[in-house]
């Protein structure tokens, strides 16, 4: 083997054998770097103390504005409409004009009412001397009944000694049977009259009734308002022809106004209590500048699943309201012993606090009494709960995955 190719051999073997050197010194002089240690994240709370109170809480409800007292003028027969007074809005005085009908065409109806009752007058005087006459034709007819009777006793005596024919015999018995017959047809007439006459005197008085009924209808075409209101919808027009009993104008009164507002389920016992005691219930209006307490009347007659509704007086505010209004009310409940007062943020789903024992959280279930507004004057939850003492510490900071266990920390406010 000559030298050229043995370098040639060598070559290839020494460049493996630097290139080896070269890694195993880079990985032998790497720097060793420590795994990290996971640490356990610790939230920043803000804390406060519990401390039982005597504090008289209030409750945000929202409600509408109803009237019970709603009143829907309707037409009193079928007519046009002459001339409307008023407008959707309308604030009327009792006895103000609100419609007027046209009267011609109840006028008809009137003349038609009065011209039957004359009519049925008529009737009944026609059948009283009706009545007298057949009183007196009776008389007669058996007067005359009585004189064939003696005819035909007669001729039967005349027949026995063969004085008379049977031919005289059967004409006399036939006059006597129809002298009967009329004494008791006009008899009939006499007993009937009784009868006919009450017939008579019950169409009168239904035609009496019926001209009474035409000449309200027709007071009534003049429309005005019962008492003080405000209009509430006018469904009508000057020249429109209506029908009998179609709604013309809705107007509620000013005094009656109600405010019907949803009561949660949880303080349903509460009011009820106070009710029991006689002890009145007042809400203001939130959003409204009505300054005046409003009392609690009644509760629904049903309750739902969410709560029961309760209705409030508006009395001598009527007049700023219209049916169908939404407001807030801040009502106010019974004084509450033994109750904590937390921030907002505190709560977690009306129902759930948590309280921070060492570093950790631990969930509560509370009983939302209401709210109250604190000596600083902000707005406070007030709970209820046997797991709760003076002096633990509550977290007031609303954490978004606040769950029992939590690590926290914090500055003791």
């Amino acid at each position: 083997m000559t030298a050229r190719s043995s370098a040639k051999l060598l070559l290839p073997l020494l460049v493996l054998l630097l290139a080896a050197a070269a890694y195993y010194s880079l990985v032998s002089g790497k720097t060793k770097r420590e795994r990290p240690v996971l640490a356990e994240k610790v939230w920043q709370v803000d804390v406060m103390t519990a401390q039982r109170q005597v504090l008289s809480p209030h409750l945000t409800l929202y409600g509408r504005i109803e009237s019970p007292e709603l009143l829907k003028s309707a037409a009193p027969g079928g007519g046009i409409i002459e001339r409307v007074f008023v407008r959707s809005g309308s604030t009327v005085k009792q006895g103000d004009p609100l419609v007027t009908m046209d009267r011609r065409d109840f006028n008809v109806a009137l003349l038609q009412a009065e011209a039957d009752l004359r009519d049925i007058d008529s009737q009944v005087a026609e059948l009283e001397i009706r009545h007298r006459s057949n009183q007196t034709a009776l008389q007669t007819e058996r007067e005359l009944a009585a004189l064939a009777a003696t005819e035909v006793e007669g001729l039967v005596k005349l027949k026995k000694q063969k004085l008379s024919s049977d031919t005289a015999l059967n004409a006399a018995r036939s006059e006597l049977g129809r002298r009967q017959l009329e004494v008791t047809s006009r008899q009939f007439a006499v007993d009937s009259y009784p009868t006919q006459l009450r017939i008579l005197r019950a169409r009168h008085d239904r035609n009496q009734a019926k001209l009474a009924e035409t000449r309200l209808a027709m007071e009534r075409s003049d429309l005005r308002a019962p008492f003080d209101a405000i209009v509430s919808e006018v469904a009508i027009a000057a020249g429109d022809r209506v029908s009998l009993g179609q709604m013309l104008v809705s107007l509620f009164p000013l005094d009656t106004l109600e405010i019907r507002a949803h009561l949660p389920t949880n303080y349903i016992e509460t009011v009820k209590r106070a009710i029991a005691t006689n002890e009145t219930l007042f809400a203001s209006v939130s959003n409204r500048p009505v300054a005046e307490r409003l009392p609690m009347l009644r509760l629904a007659g049903q309750a739902e699943a969410t709560g029961i509704d309760a209705f409030f007086s508006l009395n001598s505010s009527s007049t700023q309201f219209r049916p169908g209004e939404l407001l807030a009310l801040k009502l106010e409940l019974p004084v509450e012993s033994n109750v904590f007062a937390v921030p907002y943020q505190a709560i977690y789903g009306n129902s759930r606090i948590y309280k921070v024992e060492g570093e950790r959280l631990l969930a509560i279930e509370v009983v939302s009494i209401g709210q109250a507004r604190t000596p600083g004057q902000s707005v406070q939850v007030l709970i209820r709960s046997e797991e709760i003492n003076d002096g633990d510490l509550i977290a007031a900071t609303h954490l978004p995955n606040a769950v029992s266990g939590l690590k926290v920390e914090y500055d003791e406010q």
